[in-house]
């Protein structure tokens, strides 16, 4: 399936000279948004994944329903203070400023194999770190997988030795 037909390109959003890719015509979509997540958790299968985490808040579109088909949990990447019990945290480097991510401490089992699920990989600085975060509880990153990834970004290599699956491509 051609899913950058479900993509709507926004010219100047969220500032002038962003173009945007917006995934919510993919999500609207039943049947495609039902292949693209298909073609996630084949991924994720074959990686025999124990847990999905979703950084916050649009890893939880993608994230959730991967978990679901493949009848494991979900771990949620909040932003600070929006976990209620004790968590582990990483401060990261943002375009404009910083962001801390936190995860529950008990989320993650040491040695449980841990896919990260987003909709988008641009500059790479949230899943660099989820990846030491999930990391630093015990976990393995066994992969990563996207909806779509910003090539021009080179984030791959802000997260090498990662295994990067991505629907699409710009």
């Amino acid at each position: 399936m051609d899913f950058k037909q479900y993509i709507a390109d926004v010219q100047d959003f969220p500032e002038k000279d962003i173009l945007f890719r917006d995934i919510t015509p993919l999500m609207g979509n039943g049947p495609a948004f039902h292949e693209a997540i298909d073609e996630i958790v084949a991924f994720a299968r074959e990686k025999d994944v124990d847990v999905v985490v979703g950084p916050e808040a649009r890893g939880f579109i993608v994230g959730c329903p991967v978990a679901y088909a493949l009848n494991i949990g979900f771990v949620p990447a909040r932003k600070k203070g929006k976990l209620p019990r004790e968590i582990e945290s990483i401060d990261y480097g943002l375009e404009y400023g910083k962001s801390t991510l936190q995860i529950h401490k008990d989320a993650i089992k040491p040695g449980d194999k841990v896919l990260i699920a987003d909709d988008l990989l641009a500059t790479g600085g949230t899943i660099e770190a989820c990846v030491s975060l999930i990391e630093k509880l015990g976990g393995e990153v066994v992969g990563a997988a996207f909806l779509v990834e910003l090539d021009e970004f080179k984030a791959r290599e802000k997260i090498a030795g990662t295994d990067v699956f991505s629907l699409m491509h710009y």
